[in-house]
């Protein structure tokens, strides 16, 4: 199966590939939203020559796949931001993100990116009966980093969500849902009309530091270039070692359904995005066509479109059973890049390289905020904010890093069940 956002794109033009050789002043590798968002950066500040290689099409990669969630934060929980940063430096970076959701409607709104933006928030729904998850969680956002999640009754939130699954929520209003490989493609034509060259099918074979530069070679052509940004994901390989030995290629899962016309209302009255409180925890929300778009699950590996269809449908209708004679017509999964410490790796190695990797299931927002810290730093503006340097680039250990990661998920999803089940047993009690 194709995947939904490919199925209902059309790409206007495509980027042709790099060829023979040239200068730019700035190289960037990796056509997704953090290498497209470091270009516009650029560009709006004024620099020029910038080049972005994308080994295969603009948004191929996790920028083109997801949940389509816009909202701040990182993957690495809140309380754990906090913990490893103290309070002034966690807040900061997590303003860095909520920045980041404003700067990502402006540019919907200037750059005329139809991209079925849907500005009605998401929604943290309590799996468990344990309403203590969801005060900590509230007084944590509010007290730590200033943000006002509201509660949700289990009743009022009953009223939205036509299922018996959820005790409660809370719902963060300044966050929106999109159509994320439109949203890319319309990052990657204002950063065209600005003056950025774009070339698709131009896979980076070598780079080769050269003086105080480097030369970057692909099958067809090679960039003389000043910088070099490395932004490839969970999909670069073989091209900067120090960068991807410090990720983890994660799999993960996405599907939609047939248009449910009347019939969306029997599982959700909202326009809001939904993900729940496990850590195994699912994330969906309704599109403008009336489907239900529902993803979750990682893996260490890829599955089939059809397996695929059938994990997130057995996932569906545990929540919503009423469902059970919906059709699914998209199914795909993608890689996307994991750091062990679970937050952005972004900055510059000691040979100058500068990076934007490791954003994890959570990378909307930072994917931008990385672009524009790059983009900062690159023209003389100001640097990367130091507290980055905490989430460098540590070794993530190959094949056995995606064992412990394998293992870590597993572990979690037994933890969530048995929680869940003994919550049900002191219910029946």
């Amino acid at each position: 199966m194709q995947s939904f956002y490919e199925a209902t794109v059309t790409r206007s033009s495509a980027y042709a590939p790099l060829a023979g050789r040239r200068g730019a002043n700035v190289c960037i590798i990796g056509g997704g939203l953090a290498g497209l968002s470091t270009a516009l950066g650029l560009a709006e500040r004024g620099v020029a020559d910038i080049t972005v290689l994308e080994a295969r099409q603009v948004g191929f990669g996790a920028s083109g796949r997801n949940g389509g969630f816009v909202f701040g934060g990182y993957s690495l929980d809140c309380a754990d931001l906090l913990r490893t940063l103290g309070a002034a430096r966690a807040r900061q970076l997590y303003a860095l993100t909520t920045d980041a959701v404003a700067l990502m409607r402006q540019r919907i709104a200037n750059c005329r990116i139809d991209c079925d933006a849907t500005d009605a928030g998401v929604i943290l729904a309590n799996w468990f009966d344990d309403p203590a998850r969801l005060d900590v969680q509230r007084r944590l956002m509010l007290d730590a980093f200033g943000v006002e999640w509201e509660p949700v009754s289990t009743q009022q939130l009953a009223a939205q969500l036509k299922t018996r699954r959820y005790h409660g929520g809370l719902f963060e209003r300044n966050a929106f849902h999109f159509h994320p490989l439109k949203y890319v493609l319309g990052v990657a034509n204002a950063a065209a009309q600005a003056g950025v060259q774009i070339h698709e099918q131009s896979p980076v074979v070598r780079l080769q530091r050269d003086g105080a530069g480097f030369i970057v070679h692909t099958p067809n052509g090679a960039l003389e270039a000043r910088h070099v940004v490395m932004a490839g994901g969970g999909y670069a390989r073989n091209v900067y070692a120090k960068v991807e030995r410090a990720v983890l290629p994660i799999a993960t899962y996405v599907m939609a359904t047939e248009p449910l016309g009347a019939r969306l209302n029997e599982a959700m009255d909202t326009r809001a995005a939904v993900y729940d409180t496990r850590f195994a925890f699912d994330y969906y929300r309704p599109l403008p066509d009336t489907r239900i778009l529902w993803g979750g699950r990682i893996s260490v590996r890829e599955r089939a479109p059809e397996v695929i269809a059938r994990l997130l449908r057995r996932d569906l209708l545990k929540v919503y059973p009423q469902l059970h004679d919906v059709r699914i017509e998209h199914a795909w999964g993608g890689l996307m890049s994991y750091a062990r410490h679970k937050m952005p790796q972004i900055g510059r190695s000691a040979d100058g390289v500068w990076y934007a990797v490791g954003f994890g299931g959570h990378g909307m927002a930072p994917t931008t905020v990385s672009g524009e810290l790059l983009a900062a730093a690159i023209a003389g503006e100001r640097p990367v904010p130091d507290a980055f340097a905490a989430f460098g680039l540590t070794p993530a250990y190959g094949a056995l890093g995606l064992a412990a990661a394998q293992l870590t998920y597993t572990t979690m999803q037994t933890r969530d069940a048995l929680a869940a089940r003994r919550q049900r047993t002191r219910a029946d009690l």
